[in-house]
């Protein structure tokens, strides 16, 4: 009966420990985001802020929904951004500290620059990845999330716009 007793001790101890280790199953992300536009040589530098929800099937990869507002502008035109993009990502996580990511995500832009210029909806991809700090087990800081955003408003030939985004902000994990 002791050995009983004893097995399930273990067994007991054992559990705990690996769900003490076990990877979070979703990711909550909300915090400031940087964003420098670029379209046709002209540049522009926008302040806000992004989100994003990543559900975690497995330790390594997730599946995200990410959603940022942005507002800036250059020459005396002032505008909106906003985007809205889903996809995967890819997480390191054999540090307890530090936790290193990719991600690519796809989806949409929307751009409004006043009832002069209007507003526009179109393409958008971002392609990058972050550090976070694992203060706890449940909340981090992303201390970078760095990427490079392509939007696509124009319909001329030159269709592209070379963007960069810089977030920084808060993690919570389930």
């Amino acid at each position: 009966m002791k050995r009983w007793g004893l097995l399930c001790g273990v067994i007991l101890l054992a559990t705990v420990a690996a769900s003490a280790q076990e990877a979070p199953k979703a990711e909550v992300f909300a915090g400031y985001s940087y964003m420098h536009v670029s379209d046709q040589g002209q540049g522009a530098n926008l302040n806000g802020g992004s989100a994003s929800v990543s559900f975690d099937p497995n330790s390594w990869l997730g599946i995200v929904a990410d959603f940022g507002g942005y507002h800036g502008g250059a020459n005396g035109i002032n505008g909106d951004v906003y985007t809205y993009m889903f996809g995967p990502k890819v997480t390191y996580r054999e540090n307890e500290k530090i936790t290193p990511f990719v991600q690519g995500l796809f989806g949409g832009a929307h751009v409004s620059a006043g009832s002069a210029f209007g507003s526009a909806n179109a393409f958008s991809m971002a392609l990058g990845g972050g550090v976070d700090w694992n203060a706890t087990q449940h909340l981090g800081v992303r201390l970078v999330q760095a990427e490079y955003l392509l939007t696509k408003f124009n319909d001329g030939a030159n269709n592209r716009q070379n963007n960069a985004r810089i977030s920084a902000g808060v993690v919570f994990r389930w």
